[in-house]
């Protein structure tokens, strides 16, 4: 079982380096693009009206982002063939500074991609965190519900079904409208985290606005992927409970909560758990949707606002700071199995 997970890591992990460098070659290409989009910010625009002025404001740019060297160890140069460029390149130099944990700069405002991921992720963190506990749970208790098949089975079916048929932008802009709207009901803040950074406030007026703030963010994620989870459970805890073993603990007159929670539950959780390992790469990606509909300055928007602008060196730390959550989330799901089953690890 060890070998079968170190083998599964290192696999996503290759797959998550070759998918960042693709990246990182697809989108360094396009250098006149870059500099022109950088030049605004960094040079005055006064100094650069003359075609010369601007050519030479353009390559003093590359150099100070390297984009002046050859993009890959091979190329080629002006049509006249392929030829080899040896280590010094771009790519060389971003894994070389990548294996040492530097991502870069960004193109916009040229500070450490590493520190403007981690401030984003102070916000997303908490987001996806918090939203990932309440769909598990939320799940676990729901679906050993709807398993018992109480009286509102069928409408809360029907519920997470049509849930799950709406896209995430809808739920989140639905709860907008509904709970954050002065026509309908203002009891939550529209947008932003304004109010919660006031440095006015004391430390826990400053927290219990994060926390409001955060509600429909979170419910929206929460609902997002609360149906997917439990109907899925739902089915795999039915299943089960129609096997030999059920019956005979219910003939031995234990009630059907009994039944699921001691015998069932563990073995219907077996089909279920890659979903967990699903839900913190898909929560991720789903900040996106909700951090640029909430107004959130996490790493969602982070990213949307480097695709606009093209900043790649922030879209290529994105790609690996995803991968590493794929990691993290094949881990876990590795440790469940074996929880959930201990034979498991005698087979690989």
């Amino acid at each position: 079982m060890v070998r079968s997970a170190l083998w599964h890591l290192f696999r996503t992990g290759l797959a998550v380096w070759v998918l960042a460098s693709v990246v990182f070659l697809l989108s360094y290409r396009s250098l006149n693009a870059t500099t022109e989009l950088v030049l605004p910010d960094t040079t005055d625009l006064a100094t650069t009206t003359t075609a010369v002025a601007r050519r030479a404001a353009q390559q003093a740019i590359r150099q100070r982002l390297g984009l002046d060297l050859p993009l890959f160890y091979i190329g080629r140069n002006d049509g006249n063939g392929w030829h080899w460029n040896g280590q010094h390149n771009q790519y060389h130099r971003w894994a070389g500074r990548l294996l040492h944990g530097d991502l870069g700069t960004s193109f916009r405002t040229g500070q450490a991609v590493s520190s403007q991921l981690g401030t984003a992720l102070a916000y997303t963190l908490p987001l996806t965190g918090t939203a990932a506990v309440l769909a598990v749970l939320g799940a676990l208790g729901l679906a050993q519900r709807l398993a018992t098949r109480p009286w509102w089975h069928r409408a809360g079916r029907g519920i997470l079904l049509g849930l799950h048929a709406l896209p995430l932008f809808v739920v989140a802009l639905a709860l907008l409208l509904l709970l954050a709207n002065p026509e309908m009901l203002a009891w939550f803040p529209t947008y932003g985290l304004d109010d919660a950074a006031d440095e006015q406030l004391d430390a826990t007026t400053q927290f219990v606005r994060y926390i409001w703030h955060l509600v429909l963010p979170v419910a929206a994620l929460t609902l997002s992927a609360l149906p997917d989870f439990t109907l899925q459970l739902e089915a795999a805890l039915t299943q089960e409970l129609r096997a030999g073993y059920a019956i005979t603990a219910r003939a031995k007159g234990l009630s059907e909560q009994g039944i699921i929670r001691n015998h069932v539950l563990r073995n219907a959780l077996l089909p279920t758990l890659t979903q967990v390992a699903q839900l913190l790469p898909a929560l991720v990606a789903g900040a996106v949707v909700v951090e640029v509909v909430f107004a959130l300055p996490g790493m969602g928007r982070l990213l949307a606002e480097a695709a606009a602008n093209r900043d790649f060196p922030i879209l290529v730390g994105g790609v690996l700071l995803t991968g590493l959550a794929r990691l993290l989330a094949l881990l876990l799901a590795d440790l469940l199995y074996l929880w959930a089953d201990p034979r498991i690890r005698w087979q690989s």
